[in-house]
């Protein structure tokens, strides 16, 4: 009888304490990202803490974390190195408004475009990118900050690299804290491990006064409330002109980053998530994070991989990860900067190995080739660009692959019937790739007087298979022969405007089919 009420416990705690869990990882990761965009640490954790509540709140996946991240980071560095913070702000509301609109017309649907190798090369590009951006608190302790955005921007070679024991106890403290995270849940599922692994290093480190970095050496995190503050700009078409391009690019790879991110929660926790509600709460965030000072941010792949892992699958874990960073920015900032940095590394490095979908390398010969191509291509691009470029590149090639493949597919096959008509039955879609294989099908000078184009098994897909039939039926009128089409659709009817008089249509056996559907 009181079953119900002990799961719902249980989800309470896993919520609370994932949610502890999470804000720990998410205080460097914000430092870091507000570094990589030219702005001070409060500004990326102020984003960290209102875009994760919003997004948690009114968003459409529950137990998924958004906060600052390092895709938007480095589109935003050059705004702010050019026009300053005040305008970055002025960006993160109009992106959130774009953000806001693309919800409200329901554009969130368009990520099923994405083709699965798409989505694999996007997880093992984002796994890359996280690993290398680990790298860099390998460096000395005069190094300071992650490697974030790309690899290119942020070469490991300019590191200078830990020597002797520092190195070789930074490499113990970050595989003891893995090797907790990996085993701890075969002995207790209590707390969860991620969480434990932080204390443990932690303790470690402060009652053997271990010499190693922490999170203080990267940056101070001790700070008030953000306040509420319209961005100082001119309200002008010239500042509308600045700021709206960069809107447009971060509202994108937000979108982009915070939906395929939903999707790989829903795979793992087979539930599913609104993509539209996520865009308007995504949007939202960003509209209230701008007038309090925050950089704005999405979906973060890494802190949602470590939520769910470690249990967090309501909404209440995004609240009260937020909530929690609120509180160290508040109240426990000089205890938070103690944590060792190798520790929240070895978290990250879980992460990547839990996030890289190593199934990717044994299906690589069992795939047709061009989808093994996209998945590779699409990994690459994420590592040397950014996320949204990659997946876009991704999308991009996967369609010009089905297309070649397709142009292939049509076939005329080619009778005459009793009365003496040339009749060519066309199977197969007809469109932008397939339309000079279909055209070179036809001899209007070879034919008989009367031709019949039967559609039956073909269906005319876009504005290039209309033109087609429009040049076909040109031909046979230069040649002096009447030409037939049956099985046309009414959409290529009304479009069949230059083969005037002489085209006639067969509309009797007509299946009621359309060019597009909103289906």
């Amino acid at each position: 009888m009181f079953e119900p009420h002990v799961r719902n416990a249980a989800s309470i705690k896993n919520d609370l304490l994932s949610g502890l869990t999470v804000a720990l990882a998410l205080v460097p990761e914000a430092v870091a990202f507000a570094f990589v965009a030219g702005v001070e640490p409060l500004v990326g954790l102020y984003a960290a803490f209102l875009v994760g509540l919003i997004t948690s709140v009114i968003g459409g996946r529950p137990g998924m974390i958004s906060g600052a991240t390092g895709a938007l980071a480095v589109v935003m560095v050059s705004l702010v190195a050019s026009h300053g913070v005040q305008y970055l702000f002025a960006t993160v509301v109009l992106m959130g408004i774009i953000q806001v609109l693309a919800g409200i017309f329901k554009l969130g649907k368009f990520i099923r475009m994405v083709p699965h190798p798409v989505m694999l090369g996007f997880v093992n590009g984002l796994a890359i990118v996280i690993f290398l951006a680990q790298l860099g608190q390998f460096g000395t302790s005069g190094e300071s900050g992650w490697l974030t955005g790309t690899f290119l921007e942020n070469s490991v070679i300019d590191v200078a690299w830990m020597e002797g024991g520092e190195l070789y106890l930074m490499l113990g403290l970050v595989a003891l804290t893995m090797a907790i995270i990996h085993f701890l849940p075969k002995l207790t599922s209590a707390i969860p491990s991620s969480l434990a692994a932080i204390i443990v290093i932690t303790a470690l480190v402060l009652g053997f006064n271990l010499d190693t970095k922490t999170v203080g050496e990267v940056a101070g995190i001790a700070g008030g409330l953000p306040t509420f503050s319209i961005p100082s700009v001119p309200f002008t078409f010239e500042t509308l002109a600045i700021i709206f391009p960069y809107s447009l690019i971060l509202a994108a790879i937000g979108i982009i980053e915070s939906l395929l991110t939903l999707r790989m929660v829903d795979e793992i926790t087979e539930t599913h998530g609104s993509s539209n509600r996520e865009c308007v709460g995504q949007g939202v965030a960003n509209v209230v994070t701008g007038f309090f000072g925050g950089m704005g941010g999405c979906a973060m792949i890494g802190q949602s991989m470590i939520n769910v892992n470690s249990g967090g699958r309501g909404r209440l874990s995004g609240i009260s990860a937020a909530l929690f960073l609120l509180s160290f920015i508040l109240f426990a900032s000089s205890l938070i900067e103690m944590i060792p940095v190798a520790a929240l590394v070895g978290v990250m490095f879980i992460v990547v190995i839990g996030t890289f979908e190593w199934s990717s390398f044994r299906i690589m010969n069992k795939v047709p080739k061009g989808d093994a191509f996209v998945l590779v291509l699409v990994s690459v691009v994420t590592v040397l660009t950014d996320l949204a470029v990659a997946v876009i590149v991704g999308v991009i090639v996967s369609a010009l692959i089905f297309a070649w493949k397709h142009a292939k597919h049509i076939q005329i096959e080619k009778q005459e019937d009793q009365d003496g008509s040339t009749i060519y039955k066309v199977h197969g879609p007809l469109f932008f790739g397939s339309t000079t294989h279909f055209l070179e099908q036809f001899s209007p000078k070879d034919d008989n007087k009367d031709v019949i184009i039967d559609f039956q098994n073909s269906r005319v897909c876009d504005h290039s298979g209309l033109e087609a039939i429009d040049t076909l039926a040109e031909r046979y009128m230069n040649s002096g022969k009447a030409l037939h089409l049956r099985h046309l659709s009414n959409d290529c009817r009304k479009l069949l405007t230059k083969a005037g008089n002489l085209v006639e249509v067969n509309v009797i056996e007509d299946p009621k089919y359309f060019v597009a559907t909103n289906a």
